[in-house]
């Protein structure tokens, strides 16, 4: 199944957290997120009303950065000139940064919240200016320049409007395993591989889902009660996958919800 047969994009991830009134706090004054919801226990964050983030609190759960589950959650921004404003505040705020990478796509900035999960800011290129090659999209790590990145007026207020999750990357245990399910049970097309990883996009875009072993080689199933992903929403237009929820070879869960208008 080809990804121009099932067009899908990211809806919101959950996240378990062991301190939720700082991890919520990160993703409120540095990320830019605006609070939906909140109870004793978890907190919902988004954009305009538009859910992006569950946190669910477990103070119990045990942080295992050796096993699958998240490498990054992808915000996108809807212009470059918001992405130059969000990084003059993150610099500001004295926030710091992991990387900043020009992937030819797309231009991204990297960093952790405070209990480890990691996360990109970024904002794609036109869609025009990529290079394909059948379904193959031209990506690479190219420094970014930071500085010419903030040359914008203006000041950074929250995540603006059209503000989503563009893609989710995440750790697996072997990169064969990871495109047969995303390719299989998930319909995406592969848009870029390496021995050690694998990007995969619906509808044309670079891509909506990756999977990597650069910190997670050979890892099993998950432990029960660990930090960080604790499920992906995938929203997908009716009809095209079953609703419900499916569980990656590591047991990330993906809840299938369908949706007549996708972001992406």
């Amino acid at each position: 199944m080809s990804a121009s047969e099932t067009p899908l994009s990211i809806g919101r991830i959950a996240l378990t957290v062991n301190d939720l009134d700082v991890v919520a706090a990160f993703y409120e004054d540095v990320i830019g997120l605006a609070p939906i919801g909140r109870d004793g226990e978890s907190a919902l964050l988004g954009v305009n009303g538009l859910p992006l983030v569950e946190l669910r609190k477990d103070m119990a759960a045990q942080r295992r950065p050796a096993e699958a589950g998240l490498f990054h959650t992808a915000f996108l921004l809807p212009s470059r000139r918001d992405l130059g404003l969000w990084t003059r505040h993150i610099r500001q705020a004295g926030v710091q940064l992991d990387g900043a990478s020009d992937h030819l796509v797309s231009e991204a900035l990297y960093l952790n919240d405070p209990e480890g999960n990691g996360i990109e800011v970024y904002v794609d290129r036109p869609r025009s200016d990529w290079i394909r090659h059948g379904d193959e999209i031209e990506m690479a790590t190219l420094p970014l320049d930071l500085s010419d990145l903030a040359k914008v007026s203006g000041d950074w207020a929250s995540a603006p409007d059209g503000t989503v999750i563009g893609h989710v990357h995440m750790r697996v245990g072997d990169v064969e395993t990871a495109d047969a399910f995303m390719t299989g049970p998930l319909g995406l097309t592969r848009t870029a591989r390496l021995p050690s990883a694998g990007w995969y996009g619906s509808g044309g875009y670079h891509h909506h889902l990756a999977g990597n072993v650069w910190h997670s080689r050979g890892a099993k199933q998950r432990s029960p009660g660990s930090t960080g992903l604790a499920e992906i929403e995938l929203l997908v237009q009716p009809h095209t996958l079953p609703v419900g929820v499916i569980e990656d070879p590591w047991g990330t869960k993906f809840t299938i919800t369908a949706a007549q208008t996708l972001t992406l």
